[in-house]
């Protein structure tokens, strides 16, 4: 079998549907590459597109996408209730099959150096890919979002205008990794990293109490105490007034999607709330679902595309 590399490239953009189409014309127009699924979010103005293919067709797909991205998305204007530090969020890279994590590494820091280089747009690196330690979770990438870059930069220049040399410098975790100092003024900057594979689960409240939402987070997210492998935010979506759990399943061996949901809804219920629906974002390995059915999760029945066994299959 030939090595075979997912990259799941997050773009701040979900409401324009001609952009995220330029956006995923410019992956498929990469000779080797399977577009896999691309989804878009008003309310998080954010949109994912999923594409595998041989590592450095995959590569080259993640860097046209980024190259897209900064020239039809400007951060100034966008607004959504997604954490975000750049017009192309986040790329990660995933080996499937025939390809080592370290390999997966490799690729990701070339692909990051081009981006910083060839694109102007400064690249920091996490996960199995982080230099830094201290930032090897998107979540502390992530931090201040890209006002807070914008912000920084602009005080380190201040200071630096100064003659405060010493003030000026950046905290370490927040210098980028490659790509110039400065963030860029529309496209922000981009997290690129190497990750194993993720269920992105949201699950949605009958309910616009954000209160909620965030409650159920901070009790199902691992790192307070909650569900192993899970990461969690509590958001409103104020295009459907309704308050959203937020999921990242980073081992669905650990927490799948209906141990994750059941966890949902009877925290809901003991606030006196009810679980809408939930839904899947891009694909997930089908023993994701912990041998649940859709229905059992209130979501849409599943179209065989949404496994990556499905995709997989295309490659054997």
């Amino acid at each position: 079998m030939k090595p075979l590399v997912e990259c799941v490239p997050n773009f701040s953009e979900g409401r324009d549907s001609g952009i995220v189409e330029s956006i995923a014309t410019s992956i498929a127009a990469i000779d080797g590459v399977h577009l896999a699924g691309m989804e878009m979010d008003g309310d998080h103005n954010r949109s994912v597109i999923t594409f595998m293919g041989s590592p450095e067709d995959v590569a080259r797909g993640a860097f046209e996408a980024c190259r897209t991205a900064r020239d039809l998305i400007d951060l100034r204007q966008h607004r959504g209730v997604h954490p975000r530090i750049g017009a192309t969020d986040v790329i990660p890279f995933i080996p499937l099959s025939d390809y080592t994590l370290t390999d997966c590494v490799a690729l990701a820091r070339t692909c990051g150096q081009e981006i910083g280089r060839s694109l102007g747009i400064p690249v920091y690196f996490y996960g199995y890919a982080a230099s830094n330690a201290r930032r090897g979770e998107l979540p502390e990438i992530r931090r201040g979002g890209f006002e807070g870059l914008v912000e920084q930069a602009r005080l380190a220049q201040q200071a630096q205008g100064a003659g405060k040399v010493r003030q000026a410098r950046r905290e370490p975790e927040r210098t980028p990794d490659v790509g110039p100092d400065a963030v860029h003024a529309s496209a922000g900057a981009t997290a690129v990293g190497v990750r194993d594979i993720l269920v992105a689960y949201n699950v949605n409240l009958d309910t616009d109490d954000v209160r909620v939402a965030r409650e159920i987070a901070r009790s199902i997210r691992e790192k307070d105490g909650g569900l192993p492998g899970v990461r969690a935010l509590g958001l409103l979506l104020p295009g459907r007034h309704l308050a959203q759990v937020s999921m990242n399943l980073i081992d669905y061996r650990k927490t799948n999607m209906v141990q994750a949901f059941d966890a949902v809804a009877l925290l809901a219920k003991a606030e006196g709330v009810e679980v809408l629906e939930s839904e899947l974002v891009g694909l997930a390995p089908r023993a994701a679902m912990g041998g649940a059915a859709p229905e059992d999760l209130r979501m849409e029945s599943l179209d065989p595309v949404r496994f990556l066994d499905y995709h997989t299959r295309l490659f054997a």
